[in-house]
């Protein structure tokens, strides 16, 4: 009876690990991260952390890596603007001439004693004629590759206005991630009002991206827009700083630079591009620094700093790849 029991009690021991072992298996622990080929997202997110910490001011990043993987740092944040927003209008406004069937060598006249003097514009130092005669397309070009202000303020007024061209955007980009609420003649009269169009920096690099990635007006329009981002003349020492002297890289972008108020606060200094490197590998790249205790110059080595970090790391991971 004894021995009968003791053996009942072996089965049953036996079942029961049985049972275990395969339970163990279907739930097994995680994997772990290898800490020595981390993933190149935590990589880029590491280092720039580092920049960004040692900066007198906030800086909000965003990468985003051959239209697939994302890099965000002080994402949670929103940014002022300043004329980057000036993308937002071009995209807005040849949407807007698409719908109406209407060329971007449409004509406007432009009476030259309603420009303001002293803002920031080519256009008006260029044009010294009484009466201006432009197509859309050259107010673009102005506004896209010289950032000319006046262009842009004539454009709200007459062509497309702020409600619309914000309208539009958020058809593109989810509405939390910006805002544009105001023109550049606003802002000059009002600086604070420049924190009333602002954007997250991934916000503004999902615009870029797909601006280049996608189809998001008519064929004609889009390429005028990406191939005048190339030819963009400001903030040569921001993002495209450290790619200049490289070999095959293309750069299209887009800057925007705030005031300076009575303490020396910069309340601003951006810069959005859209890179594509020899071997085909793409990334947008979006900086925003706000409220920057020091000068443009020392602002844009931040920048500088962040873009060459993001190029050597992906061109060493394309390279080893």
């Amino acid at each position: 009876m004894a021995k009968s029991k003791n053996k009942r009690i072996a089965v049953l021991c036996t079942a029961l690990v049985c049972i275990a072992v395969p339970a163990f298996l279907l739930f097994p622990k995680s994997p772990q991260k290898d800490s020595a080929n981390p993933p190149l997202t935590d990589v880029l997110t590491d280092s720039i952390s580092q920049i960004v910490s040692a900066c007198p001011g906030e800086i909000g990043v965003a990468v985003i890596i051959n239209n697939a993987d994302t890099v965000k740092v002080n994402n949670k944040s929103v940014y002022p603007m300043m004329s980057v927003f000036k993308v937002h209008q071009a995209i807005a406004l040849c949407n807007d001439f698409d719908d109406k069937g209407l060329s971007l060598d449409t004509l406007i006249t432009i009476n030259r004693e309603k420009l303001d003097p002293n803002t920031w514009s080519p256009m008006m130092k260029e044009h010294t004629e009484p009466v201006i005669s432009l197509s859309i397309r050259e107010l673009l070009r102005y506004t896209l590759t010289q950032s000319d202000n006046n262009a842009s303020n004539l454009m709200f007024k007459d062509i497309v206005k702020v409600a619309q061209t914000d309208s539009f955007i958020c058809t593109l980009i989810p509405r939390p991630s910006f805002q544009i609420a105001y023109t550049e003649e606003d802002m000059s009269a009002d600086h604070n009002k420049a924190y009333s169009n602002y954007t997250s920096p991934l916000g503004a690099a999902i615009l870029m991206n797909r601006l280049f990635t996608e189809n998001l007006i008519s064929e004609e329009k889009q390429t005028f827009i990406k191939n005048t981002l190339q030819e963009c003349v400001t903030g040569t020492d921001r993002i495209s700083a450290p790619l200049l002297d490289k070999e095959g890289v293309v750069i299209a972008h887009k800057t925007g630079s705030g005031y300076t108020n009575e303490n020396g606060v910069l309340a601003a200094h951006n810069d959005v591009a859209y890179v594509r490197l020899p071997n085909q590998v793409c990334y947008t790249l979006a900086v925003f620094v706000k409220d920057f205790k020091g000068n443009e110059s020392q602002a844009s080595q931040y920048v500088a700093h962040i873009s060459a970090v993001v190029y050597s790391l992906l061109t060493k991971t394309s390279t080893n790849a």
